[in-house]
C-alpha cells in the first residue's frame, strides 16, 4: 500500500491546479486570437483587398493609365513633396524638443510639452481652418501677403504648412520618453572630456536614439503621406495644382470614376504596405540590437 506524505498531495493539488490554469489560460488566449483576427479581416484586410481587386478590375491597361494621367501624376508628386518637406523639418524640430525637453530644466517645459502635443488634440480640420483665418484673403496676414504677391493658402506653400502642423508631434514623441530614459551621464561625461556639442550628439546622444529616431520618421512620413483634412481645407481643390493623393481619390470617386480612384488608393495601400514592412525591420533591427525604440520598448 501507497502511503502519501502532506507534501505530497500539496504538491499534486498545486500541480492539477497549474494545469487547470494552463487550459483556461490557453483556451482565453485563442479566443483572444481569435477576435483579433477576425477584426483585422473584417475592418482592415477586407477593405484592403477591395481596393485591389476594384484597381485591377478593368485590367491592367486602365490601372496603368489612371496613374499616368496628369491630374493624378500630379497629385502623387505633390504628395511625395509635402512629405519631402515636412519630414525634414519636423526631424530638426523634434531632435531639439526631445533634446531641451529631454536633458534640461527650463521655464515653460510643460507648456512646450503641451503644445507639441496640440496636433494630437485638434482635429486636423480645424488646424486647416485656422491656417485659412491667418493666411486666407480674409485673414489676419491675408492683405500683406497679397500686397506682396504671397500665396500661402490654396497653394503648395499652405498644403506643406498644413502637413508639417499634423505631423510635428511624431518624432518628438518617439524621442523624448526614450532621451529622458538614458540619462545625461554620458554627454556630461562627453563634456567634461572636452567634447562640444556638436560632437556630443554626434557620437553620444546620435548612436543611442537611431533606432527611436528612425522609427519616428517612418511615423511621421506614413502621415504625411497620408493626411486628409487639413490638407483638404488649406488645398482649395484644385485639380492638376494643390490636390494630393488623398484628395485626388476623393475627387475622382466623387466623379463616379470608380476605377481611377481606387488605382490612386491603391498606391497610396502599397504606400502603406511599405510602411509597415519598413517599421517592422525598424523594430526587428532594434530588438536583434538590443535597443529599445522607446522607453520601456
Amino acid at each position: 500500500m501507497v502511503e502519501f506524505k502532506k507534501g505530497d498531495t500539496l504538491m499534486s493539488a498545486q500541480t492539477t491546479q497549474r494545469r487547470i490554469s494552463t487550459r483556461e489560460s490557453a483556451g482565453v488566449t485563442l479566443l483572444l486570437i481569435g477576435v483579433a483576427l477576425t477584426y483585422l479581416v473584417l475592418f482592415l484586410g477586407l477593405p484592403l483587398a477591395t481596393v485591389f481587386i476594384e484597381a485591377f478590375s478593368k485590367g491592367w491597361e486602365l490601372y496603368l493609365s489612371a496613374l499616368k494621367e496628369p491630374d493624378a501624376w500630379s497629385a502623387i508628386e505633390l504628395t511625395f513633396i509635402a512629405a519631402a518637406i515636412a519630414v525634414p523639418a519636423n526631424l530638426v524640430f523634434g531632435v531639439a524638443a526631445a533634446w531641451a525637453i529631454a536633458k534640461f530644466e527650463f521655464k515653460g517645459k510643460s507648456l512646450l510639452i503641451t503644445l507639441i502635443d496640440l496636433p494630437f488634440a485638434v482635429s486636423p480640420v480645424v488646424s486647416g481652418l485656422v491656417y485659412v483665418l491667418l493666411f486666407g484673403a480674409q485673414g489676419w496676414f491675408g492683405p500683406w501677403l497679397q500686397e506682396h504677391d504671397i500665396k500661402l493658402i490654396f497653394a503648395v506653400p499652405g498644403i506643406v504648412l498644413a502637413t508639417i502642423f499634423v505631423t510635428f508631434p511624431f518624432i518628438a514623441r518617439e524621442l523624448i520618453p526614450l532621451m529622458q530614459a538614458q540619462g545625461k551621464e554620458e554627454e556630461e561625461a562627453a563634456v567634461s572630456l572636452g567634447a562640444s556639442g556638436w560632437q556630443t550628439f554626434r557620437r553620444v546622444t546620435l548612436p543611442n536614439i537611431k533606432w527611436g529616431l528612425l522609427y519616428g520618421v517612418i511615423l511621421c512620413n506614413a502621415r504625411a503621406m497620408g493626411e486628409f483634412g487639413a490638407v483638404s481645407v488649406v488645398s482649395g481643390h484644385i485639380r492638376g495644382m494643390t490636390n494630393t493623393m488623398p484628395l485626388h481619390v476623393e475627387i475622382l470617386y466623387n466623379e463616379y470614376n470608380f476605377v481611377a480612384a481606387f488605382s490612386v488608393a491603391s498606391l497610396l495601400a502599397l504606400l502603406a504596405l511599405v510602411t509597415l514592412l519598413v517599421k517592422a525591420l525598424v523594430e526587428w533591427q532594434a530588438k536583434r540590437s538590443g535597443e529599445p525604440l522607446h522607453h520601456g520598448a
